[in-house]
């Protein structure tokens, strides 16, 4: 597991996505310090490596990256940690429009194509 405070490139994404899934890396995103843990088995482990570096439980968001396809097909907003009633959002995706936005572009500062 890693957490992302620069910039990787798109090769080292896929090198982690065959390394483990075959075709997708699971990550969580902290929107607040714009930075993403990736690399591990469960969204949940990726969150607890970033609770432990100083990240907050309501800016932490799971998603997918599938480093093989372009466009909308490269993040998918999906994982059970994303599960917030309290937040607004009841399902494993992610409800909220300008999140996503958010995420969108914290993704695109942090990897580059």
């Amino acid at each position: 597991m890693k957490i992302i405070t620069q910039s990787v490139t798109l090769n080292e994404i896929k090198a982690m996505a065959a390394a483990i899934f075959g075709n997708l890396v699971k990550a969580v995103v902290d929107v607040d310090r714009k930075i993403i843990a990736v690399d591990g088995e469960l969204h949940s482990d990726l969150e607890a490596l970033l609770l432990e570096n100083g990240s907050k439980q309501k800016s932490l968001w799971g998603i997918n990256l599938y480093p093989e396809m372009q466009g909308d097909g490269f993040i998918e907003f999906d994982s059970m940690i994303n599960m917030r009633p309290s937040q607004g959002n009841r399902s494993r995706g992610i409800e909220n429009e300008e999140m996503c936005k958010k995420i969108i572009a914290i993704v695109a500062k942090r990897i580059k194509r």
